[in-house]
């Protein structure tokens, strides 16, 4: 109907550029129609005493404007109106056409798969009539793109689909070739993760207009899918975890599953799941990390009766737990119960190592955990590669003076630069009471400290849980979650508190002192490359003293306090994956982030990774400076074997060992197209719109072939569209002559 009325295809507008070809200037035509148009009013004015009185007013204007109208368009015709197009030359150009063949190209959709669904397509007319005018090329599409003779060679088999890949092949192709457009049928179950920023700007920069074709559904009626895990990739000996997990559904709301996570086909955790009327939904799981070690974990969702893909209900990750020790460094003002406890509570974990400074006297500093006789025998460090040899620092009931501009800067530059973990306690001589609120303090604090001294109170308080606190595993002082929340709610009062002032925006509340209204107790925030806490109390040790011998809520909370102050502190070394997981594809991008021992970016290093593989074998590599990013090294390798990988990262600066860092992979052949096997329509429709084509489906790909012709790659000339005789302009001139007809009928003037 468009092209019947239009006599164009869409594509023609779209893609076009409205010209006059009369050749005379538009400022005439625009003269010449306000001419008409006042020439007519006139009329109409002068014959208002004459004509009847049903054609006064407003039916005046109506018919005034509907003559100007005609006018206007007879003017418009006489000088030519035309669209200036660029279109390719017939026989001249190439279009590469692209069939997905990847194994969720032979799932059924309306009884027929959907290999099966795009062969009919081009076999039914849509690939003669492309090749009536163009020069195609047939390619498959797996892992890439790669030239057929016929369609007989698409078997539906390739283990994964890399639609970005195939487009870059392609777009280097266009270099030396006239491809004039590009046609992708797909269902867009692309397996990387989309199509990176320099592939797209390639095709841009060749102006290749990428036409898709969407096969399969768009949601699948009945399947759920693990569709991700969100686990940390390292962890200390002993540690509680969280998983997070991401599961997709339809079909299945209120139905329940069970979730388990496994290491090494023993159950490490385990809980039912009910399936919300989301179609996402995120469910944790909490588990010990357990002894040292590479792991892989397996989570995995119970198959529901019903579901029409039970491959996509697992997910695999690499955990590797360490056993390493954490320093911190605790400087405390005075002595008192909360250090003694503190301590107590390090010494039974054999990842945490508490190196004190204790002021016994106004000049005297007693020292305890030191590694060395040097070790803080001149006080507080005033060197970074001193302090920042700790991965946590405790600030107790120490005044801020009690620290010199320098280390106040150096305590900043834990945290900022080094990654630290900072965690300020309560204390008569803290916080408030003992001058923090100048800078750099108040930058570090998550809290804005209250005006004023006499903050600190000796009175018992009880400590209350936030949600928040419910939910984080600082918090967490027995297994199950609900259980920890109930005994917090019967743990001793505090012997005191301090009013630590208000949470700034970013920080988390994790519990509350009840005295009165609220006050926050325990307040977390992320700051640059660390993290700072302030726990507003120096009467914890109430928890221990007041309970049972059997009781460990103390000893609990407090170690995991300390684990999460030291325990995510990077090494000068700090290694990363372009993926924790390759799937069918073993292009693997390593990356260091390199920095000497004051934590300054290392940029002349000689970087080194270590692969170990499944089977054994190890594989050197160096890794090059990024020439735009200081400190950052980078490799490409290929895991060519399933199974998981231990890179070790090392890098030195001469004869100097700046450090090293441990990463973990792992290669999963046979399991990428298990995934997402809807059709992924906003990525073909993305695809399409940012590059100058069109998304179609199946069944009205039939304009592909008028609307591929336009196009601004390859071999192409300029077109002049006449449009003086499209239907639509006279049947708009009939209209307005038919409407002004009726109109004096109805009134009465004719």
């Amino acid at each position: 109907m468009f092209e019947f009325l239009f006599k164009y295809p869409p594509a023609v507008f779209s893609k076009g550029a409205f010209v006059f070809l009369s050749g005379w200037p538009r400022w005439i035509l625009l003269s010449a129609s306000l001419a008409a148009c006042f020439a007519l009013a006139y009329f109409f004015w002068r014959r208002q005493t004459r004509i009847s009185t049903s054609l006064k007013g407003a039916r005046s204007i109506a018919l005034w404007a509907l003559q100007s109208s005609l006018v206007v368009l007879l003017l418009l015709l006489l000088w030519e109106p035309a669209i200036s197009v660029t279109a390719l030359q017939p026989q001249e150009n190439i279009v590469a056409l692209i069939i997905d063949d990847s194994r969720s190209m032979s799932l059924p959709d309306v009884g027929e798969s959907r290999q099966k669904q795009a062969t009919d397509l081009l076999e039914n007319g849509l690939l003669k009539n492309l090749q009536k005018r163009f020069q195609v090329r047939l390619y498959k599409l797996g892992n890439g793109v790669e030239r057929i003779q016929g369609l007989k060679e698409l078997h539906a088999s390739a283990p994964a689909t890399q639609i970005g890949q195939g487009l870059r092949q392609i777009a280097d192709a266009a270099a030396t070739l006239p491809i004039g457009a590009v046609v992708l049928l797909s269902d867009g179950a692309d397996n990387t993760g989309g199509i990176d920023f320099e592939t797209m700007s390639e095709i841009r920069r060749r102006h290749l207009p990428v036409n898709t074709i969407g096969f399969g559904r768009e949601m699948l009626s009945k399947d759920i899918e693990v569709d991700g895990l969100d686990l940390p990739a390292k962890a200390l000996e002993g540690s509680r975890l969280q998983a997070q997990v991401t599961l997709r559904q339809s079909g299945f709301d209120g139905r329940r599953a069970r979730l388990t996570i496994t290491s090494g086909g023993a159950v490490v955790a385990s809980r039912d799941v009910i399936f919300q009327h989301a179609s996402e939904q995120v469910e944790s799981l909490e588990f010990n990390a357990g002894k040292t070690g590479v792991k892989d974990l397996e989570v995995r969702l119970d198959p529901v009766p019903g579901e029409e893909n039970t491959q996509n209900n697992r997910l695999t990750r690499v955990l590797a737990v360490d056993n390493s020790k954490r320093r911190i460094l605790y400087v405390e003002g005075e002595p008192r119960w909360e250090f003694k406890f503190i301590r107590r509570a390090a010494e039974d974990d054999p990842a945490l190592q508490i190196v004190s400074m204790l002021r016994t006297t106004q000049n005297k500093i007693y020292r305890q955990g030191i590694s060395t006789p040097s070790e803080l025998a001149d006080g507080f460090p005033t060197k970074p590669e001193d302090l920042f040899q700790y991965q946590g620092l405790i600030l107790g009931s120490i005044e801020s003076a009690f620290f010199t501009p320098l280390q106040q800067q150096l305590i900043k530059d834990f945290v900022d630069r080094r990654g630290g973990g900072l965690l300020f306690l309560g204390g008569r001589w803290a916080l408030s009471d003992g001058g923090y609120n100048v800078p750099p303090f108040n930058e570090l604090l998550p809290v804005n400290l209250p005006p004023g001294t006499n903050n600190f109170q000796r009175t018992f308080v009880a400590a209350e849980l936030t949600e928040a606190g419910k939910k984080s595993l600082v918090c967490r002082i027995d297994d199950d979650a609900d259980k920890s929340a109930d005994h917090w709610q019967v743990l001793p009062y505090l012997a005191n508190y301090q009013n630590p002032g208000t949470p700034k925006p970013g920080a988390v509340v994790l519990a509350n002192i009840v005295v009165g209204g609220r006050l926050p107790l325990l307040v977390t925030e992320n700051y640059g490359r660390g993290r700072t806490a302030v726990f507003a109390t120096g009467g914890s040790w109430r928890w221990r003293m007041q309970q049972p011998a059997s009781d460990t809520s103390q000893a609990t909370f407090w170690r995991q306090l300390l684990r999460w102050t030291a325990g995510a502190t990077p090494s000068p070394v700090v290694a990363s994956t372009s993926a924790p997981v390759l799937e069918d594809n073993g292009q693997l991008k390593l990356r260091a982030e390199v920095r000497d021992l004051a934590y300054l970016p290392a940029g002349d290093a000689t970087v080194q990774a270590h692969i170990v593989a499944p089977d054994g074998s190890a594989e050197d590599i160096p890794l090059r400076p990024e020439p735009l990013s200081e400190g950052v090294y980078t490799a490409e390798w290929n895991a060519t074997r399933p199974g998981s990988y231990i890179a070790q990262v090392s890098a030195k600066r001469g004869a100097q060992k700046l450090g090293s860092d441990m990463v973990t992979f792992r290669r999963e052949n046979g399991v990428a197209e298990n995934f997402h096997r809807e059709q992924n329509k906003e990525l073909l429709q993305k695809l399409a719109d940012e590059t100058g084509g069109h998304y179609y489906t199946p069944r009205d790909a039939h304009h592909l072939n008028q609307e591929i012709s336009y196009s601004q790659a390859g071999i192409t000339a300029h077109e002049m569209k006449d449009l003086w005789n499209m239907p639509a302009i006279f049947l708009l001139a009939l209209m307005l002559k038919s409407a002004e007809w009726l109109l004096r009928r109805k009134w009465g003037a004719i």
